[in-house]
């Protein structure tokens, strides 16, 4: 239930931060709700959390082509860019919780 939530408020705050940049500082929300989710979500699968860390590095770039879509394709591309924010904050969570795991089996 939590995690749906969370990604649920996660969109809402990057359609926020795509239509309102100048009323908060939406890229601090974006990532500590995306580390709050990664935290909750721990990922026990390598090839979920590799999937997570080449999203997080290759969806701004995606998103950057979509501006080429007349009208809409500068929305989505807007808010699948703000959304990598929280993409980028889940993925350092990952990487931070393989690090403690990985220092308490040491």
């Amino acid at each position: 239930m939590l995690g749906k939530v969370l990604m649920w408020g996660s969109l809402a705050a990057a359609v926020l931060a795509h239509f309102m940049p100048d009323a908060f500082d939406f890229a601090l929300v974006l990532v500590a709700l995306g580390l709050v989710s990664g935290f909750m979500n721990p990922i026990a699968d390598v090839g979920t959390r590799v999937a997570y860390y080449v999203l997080a590095v290759a969806l701004p770039g995606i998103a950057e082509h979509l501006n080429a879509i007349p009208v809409a394709g500068e929305i989505v591309g807007g808010i699948l860019t703000n959304f990598a924010g929280v993409i980028a904050g889940a993925a350092a969570a990952q990487v931070l919780l393989q690090l403690m795991k990985q220092l308490k089996e040491a």
